[in-house]
């Protein structure tokens, strides 16, 4: 990611934003535009999404969302997160930013690996209805799923080849292979 080298307000940014065909995401003052993912990142999340919408079945309570559609908390930063739902009805209030998900999923690839596990990590426990974060791995049948606790602190759940995932927040258990389904390897 590369950012704009000097302060912007949270109104500049989403001015910026609502104009841009180049998303971007913004993080306490900076700008960070967006790089392409892989065609396997993208069959990954179809993937979630799809197994999230057999699931919920119709009509749900609960939306799903892809990396279209931004996560906010108090002005410290916008994300676009590759999935996320939030079963919250203040957020079909506004159709672009939702500000209460309660599972944030991440795909990493090397250049954002070390982000999303540390400092994209740390804003998003910073959202109170956040409940999991899953994040997970393109190049090997690894996830990671870390929930929030009774305390307020974080247990992660490593899953790997051969393993059953489990979504808490969600009470969605499935094979970790139909997260890789179709992928070129």
């Amino acid at each position: 990611m590369i950012a704009v080298l000097h302060d912007i307000s949270p109104e500049e940014y989403l001015d910026i934003e609502r104009q841009s065909a180049i998303r971007h995401e913004y993080r306490r003052g900076l700008v960070y535009a967006m790089a392409g993912g892989t065609d396997n990142h993208d069959r990954i999340v179809f993937n979630l999404l799809k197994l999230i919408d057999t699931h919920f079945g119709d009509p749900a309570t609960c939306r799903f969302h892809s990396g279209n559609v931004k996560v906010n908390y108090k002005d410290e930063f916008y994300y676009y997160p590759d999935a996320f739902v939030t079963c919250d009805p203040r957020d079909r209030d506004d159709r672009y930013i939702k500000r209460y998900p309660k599972l944030i999923v991440e795909v990493w690839s090397p250049s954002t690996q070390v982000f999303d596990q540390g400092e994209k990590f740390e804003d998003y426990k910073q959202i109170v209805s956040l409940e999991e974060y899953m994040l997970i791995a393109q190049d090997s049948q690894r996830v990671e799923c870390r929930r929030r606790t009774v305390a307020n602190t974080w247990a992660p759940t490593i899953y790997k080849t051969d393993d059953q995932v489990m979504l808490k927040s969600l009470n969605l258990g499935f094979a970790i292979a139909q997260l890789y389904r179709g992928l070129d390897n």
